[in-house]
């Protein structure tokens, strides 16, 4: 092992800069989705810029004092900071404030994000539904992104943390109840101004304009799954060496991995032999690989990806209802 693939605290500090700079950069395309596609449509998807979408739908000339550059009304990027403050407030006194510290830094750069990308009159995507696939796909992607970097955008998760902290209730189904409610909920909006020439029957508009929330919903929450799936997809590690207790080693000091060593016998040699064994996500593999190398070329490495790894460094043990 070269003094290079020691990890320091220097090491740390940048790879947790790096994770706030992508976390900035990746909300300002999620945010582009709102105000490009989903707002010009008219659409409230789920979560919380579902809740502030509907909110700017049905404000929409009340204020034109106060917000004349949003038409009137009261804008996404205000709604999501205050109602995010106050749920993190919440969370914070409830759940732990360590949980709170990227979520902030999220939410902030969504609000900015939001402020500085305007809204476009005519969408980018003009056919309403798929515009909200094809903005739900990237708004997922987006979203997995950040979420690979340890972030959050705040809304409904932080409400289901919450919930969660008090009652023994999955997030999934916390976050499924919460759109659910805010999609139907835009039932009731009113219609637009600059739609109104386009509406030969209201309901239809209405019921059409909750179908492409549900496609929004299902769309961004797949393909948010994809990313983070594709990403944390596990592998398992089975390396003979005769240099196993200095690649073990390696491992678990480097790759903050855990090591299991197996005693082995090769049965053409009669030799005994240690096997080290590693657990480790599908993006370490290669630079498990490369560190064994550099320990011993002449290592036997066999890795395998598993379909479910559970304990601490992985996932968590869903309790069943």
């Amino acid at each position: 092992m070269n003094e290079h693939d020691v990890y320091t605290p220097k090491q740390h500090a940048i790879a947790v800069i790096r994770e706030y700079i992508t976390i900035f950069i990746v909300l300002c395309p999620f945010a582009a989705m709102v105000n490009w596609i989903f707002v010009p449509h008219n659409v409230a998807g789920g979560g919380l810029t579902g809740i502030c979408s509907i909110i700017y739908y049905a404000t929409q000339g009340a204020f034109p004092a106060l917000f004349p550059v949003f038409n009137g009304a009261i804008p996404i990027w205000l709604t999501t900071l205050v109602f995010n403050t106050i749920l993190l407030v919440i969370a914070g006194l409830t759940v732990g404030w360590r949980f709170c510290i990227r979520t902030v830094w999220g939410v902030i750069c969504l609000a900015f994000w939001y402020r500085m990308i305007p809204i476009r009159e005519e969408p980018l995507v003009t056919e309403p539904l798929l515009g909200c696939i094809v903005g739900g796909v990237l708004f997922g992607i987006c979203l997995g992104i950040v979420i690979l970097n340890n972030g959050s955008s705040g809304g409904t998760d932080i409400i289901a943390m919450i919930v969660n902290h008090y009652k023994d209730v999955s997030l999934g189904k916390v976050m499924v109840i919460c759109d659910s409610i805010i999609i139907l909920s835009s039932f009731f909006l009113p219609i637009p101004e600059y739609q109104m020439a386009n509406v030969t029957n209201i309901l239809d508009f209405k019921f059409k304009r909750i179908m492409c929330g549900i496609a929004m919903t299902v769309s961004y929450t797949a393909a948010v799954d994809w990313i983070i799936n594709r990403v944390r997809q596990s592998v398992q590690f089975f390396i003979f060496s005769a240099k196993s207790a200095e690649i073990a080693t390696a491992i678990n000091q480097t790759a903050h991995r855990g090591v299991t060593m197996l005693n082995g016998m090769g049965w053409y040699s009669k030799k005994n032999i240690e096997v080290v064994t590693v657990l480790a996500r599908k993006h370490e593999a290669s630079y498990i690989m490369q560190m064994v190398s550099n320990i011993d070329p002449n290592a036997f490495i066999s890795y395998a990806a598993v379909s479910g790894v559970f304990g601490q460094g992985f996932d968590t043990i869903k309790k069943k209802k």
